[in-house]
């Protein structure tokens, strides 16, 4: 026999009750125009752009890929924005790739958490933090 929680239930009743919302971010992960539009016409407030194949072709060297990488997520960015939507971005960002994802004007929340847990084992969690808002702060100028 299962028993749900309370807190279960909220969660499972903020899904229904947010399930475009929902269905947005993971439709526009890719940063692709259509699914942004998309996102867009079911309502959504926010998009959240995958940053996890910049960040790739960052750490392989493959310099070309990752700007034609970055040059989509911020044409991206720019059409969310323009849309009206909020957006947001992360995955697989770290101190040596956040930068040119924290210029974009349009971004409006890093999601940077993995990455921050896993630094803070050798730095502490404070450090690590003040860090990563320095190379976000530098980017923005």
């Amino acid at each position: 026999m299962a028993a749900i929680l309370p807190e279960a239930r909220d969660v499972l009743l903020f899904r229904a009750k947010n399930a475009a919302a929902i269905a947005a971010m993971d439709v526009a992960y890719k940063a692709k125009d259509a699914q942004i539009e998309a996102a867009a016409r079911i309502g959504a407030s926010v998009v959240e752009l995958h940053t996890g194949a910049y960040c790739d072709h960052d750490t392989e060297g493959r310099t070309a890929e990752r700007d034609a990488e970055l040059s989509g997520l911020a044409e991206g960015a720019r059409l969310a924005a323009s849309l009206g939507l909020e957006v947001h971005a992360g995955h697989g960002l770290t101190f040596d790739t956040v930068g040119p994802i924290a210029a974009l004007p349009q971004i409006a929340e890093l999601n940077i958490g993995h990455f921050l847990i896993a630094e803070s084992v050798f730095t502490g969690l404070g450090p690590a933090i003040r860090e990563m808002r320095r190379h976000m702060e530098e980017a923005r100028g």
